[in-house]
């Protein structure tokens, strides 16, 4: 075969190969080419060694064989000989796929350099700096895409610094002002720079930036970044009126109004969230994230016929199918059908609500004089997913213990560990109940075994100081331990708790109550107001305590914690 015909073959080859990735194809050989339409540019291609249409077939090829490493080898090796931009796309596409970092970064920046004028090879050098660190660099590039009136995304820029040092943002703030030096009033650097001001803890300074300089027509980020900040600051309240006024100006744009969808849930307006769910389902019936959200309001505000509707809609489409089977189990049980539960929960696969379903189910039975059958149904389930084998031993005996049968979960656990002695979390709660029966010995053995293998385990510390403080008097082992915990998790309300208790049992009342008011205000626990209560109590502060035990009985009217506190100090349970 000559010359010629070899690069005619390899030509008509390579434009048949073009099944992965759906990018474009690389500049090919020179052919001979049909005249162009009167109004069509004609196409300018290369002059390819031999050497090189050959490295660029053998790689399309092994593209096909799922040789991915070959075929970007091949790409690459050839972008760099040729410096052809055609073929430093293609390389960049493969290497983006592929999610290799460094490639892609190399591609991309060869075929931004050979093509100058091409905004997408700019936009994409620029995004790999950005990617890298290199903020500077990446800035050069988005200014050619800015001076070329293309889409920047100063956006993606301003994100990809979201994990960084603050001194790097601060320099990426820097070049964001002297591009605004250049570009005053440019909606694109002002939104992202707005990103970054939010990133570095300036949220009023992002909020006024965004509020003095309104977006253009049309311009939908701006606006949803301005409801976020609206929302961080407390102000909930200004931004849905700012996204009502647009959502009338652009009714169907999708990120506007599930932007709107989700804040109205979040102020708990569950029936207008459930509209606008409603009215995008509608306008996207296609989209099953949305039917999902729908379904999900519907559960949260106790719409249940609704709910069933819409899960049973997500089943028959296939899509959500095991959350959708989780969510009518519990549907079931609220309309007291708890035979319909279990059928659903049983149709639950391995996943995310795998075990959330197992659970319900172990539940059930157990609470319907089925603990047998409810153990029989677990031990098949670790049977047909060892992998999950632990957490079902979990479920089983927290199941039993949470149903007074306390006997038989600690058989399980016994039974569990003898299998399992290694794992911390089957010592951790078979501690736990231990302390329930009264055996702190047990218990204390256990969370010490935790904590030779793991001294730095806070929910170990906190466990076994809490303990110690409460049922023993080693009141300073247990200070020394809870503050341990303390030091590794500062903000755990938990562990906040357990403070105050132990700095009550150690007379220190002024201590415990800032302890225990820190930590009722992060986690509005009864247990935790029943402590507090205790030391306002003890403090002569007997009105406040009654007050923060009664907005904590409306909460959990069934808190024995509370009701004990209330009895042993009042001498009734009325405040």
């Amino acid at each position: 075969m000559n010359r010629t015909s070899t690069l005619l073959l390899a030509f008509a080859l390579l434009q048949g190969c073009q099944s992965w990735p759906p990018k474009e194809q690389a500049t090919p050989v020179p052919v001979a080419q049909p005249a162009p339409a009167p109004d069509e540019t004609p196409k300018v291609y290369g002059s390819f060694s031999e050497e090189t249409v050959f490295s660029l077939l053998s790689a399309e090829l092994a593209g096909q064989r799922d040789r991915f490493d070959l075929a970007l080898g091949n790409y690459v090796t050839q972008a760099r000989k040729t410096q052809d931009p055609g073929i430093s796309e293609r390389a960049f596409r493969i290497a983006e796929y592929l999610g290799a970092d460094q490639p892609a970064l190399e591609t991309a920046q060869l075929w931004a350099k050979n093509a100058p004028t091409d905004l997408d090879a700019q936009r994409a050098a620029a995004i790999q700096l950005a990617r890298n660190g290199k903020y500077d660099e990446s800035l050069v590039y988005m200014e050619k895409v800015l001076q070329g009136q293309g889409d920047t995304h100063f956006d993606f820029l301003a994100l990809s610094a979201a994990d960084t040092d603050e001194s790097t943002r601060r320099g990426l703030l820097q070049s964001f002002d002297r591009l605004l030096g250049k570009y005053p009033g440019n909606g694109q650097l002002i939104f992202g720079k707005a990103l970054l001001m939010q990133q570095d803890g300036n949220t009023e300074g992002a909020l006024a930036l965004l509020e003095g300089n309104p977006p253009q027509e049309g311009e939908i980020a701006p606006i949803l970044l301005r409801a976020r900040l609206l929302a961080a600051l407390d102000r909930g309240s200004e931004a849905m009126p700012l996204l009502e006024k647009n959502l009338k100006k652009i009714p169907d744009d999708k990120r506007l109004r599930l932007t709107y969808a989700r804040m109205l849930v979040e102020q708990n307006r569950m029936d207008d969230a459930k509209l606008q769910f409603a009215i995008l389902v509608q306008q996207y019936p296609d989209d099953d994230e949305l039917r999902y959200s729908l379904a999900l309001v519907c559960l949260e505000g106790k719409a249940w016929d609704e709910a069933y509707n819409y899960l049973q809609q997500l089943v028959e489409r296939g899509s959500h199918v095991d959350s959708a089977h989780l969510n009518l189990g519990r549907i079931a049980e609220e309309r007291g059908d708890p035979q319909t539960a279990l059928d659903e929960y049983a149709q639950v696969d391995v996943g995310t609500d795998y075990l959330p379903a197992q659970l319900r189910q172990a539940d059930i039975l157990i609470a319907n004089g089925r603990a047998d059958e409810a153990s029989r149904r677990l031990a098949e389930a670790r049977d047909a997913q060892p992998d999950y084998a632990i957490q079902l031993y979990l479920i089983e005996a927290e199941t039993l213990a949470n149903n007074d049968k306390t006997q038989a979960a600690w058989l399980v656990l016994q039974n569990a560990i003898k299998q399992n002695p290694d794992d911390l979390n089957l010592l951790y709660t078979r501690s736990m109940l231990a302390e329930k029966r009264n055996d702190l010995v047990q218990m204390e053995k256990d969370l010490r075994a935790i904590l030779a293998r793991e001294p730095d385990n806070a929910m170990a510390l906190n466990a076994l100081g809490y303990t110690l403080s409460d049922r023993t008097t080693r009141f300073e082992e247990a200070r020394t331990l809870i503050e341990r915990a303390h030091q590794i998790n500062p903000e755990d309300p938990a562990v906040l708790d357990s403070l105050g208790w132990v700095n009550y049992r150690l007379g220190n009342l002024d201590a415990a109550e800032r302890y225990l008011r820190d930590a009722l205000e992060r986690f509005p626990d009864h247990e935790v107001a029943a402590h507090l209560g205790e030391v306002l109590w003890a403090s002569g502060k007997q009105r406040e305590a009654r007050k923060i035990w009664g907005k904590a009985l409306q909460e959990q009217p069934d808190s024995p914690v509370l009701r004990s506190t209330i009895l042993r100090l009042t001498g009734s349970e009325n405040l």
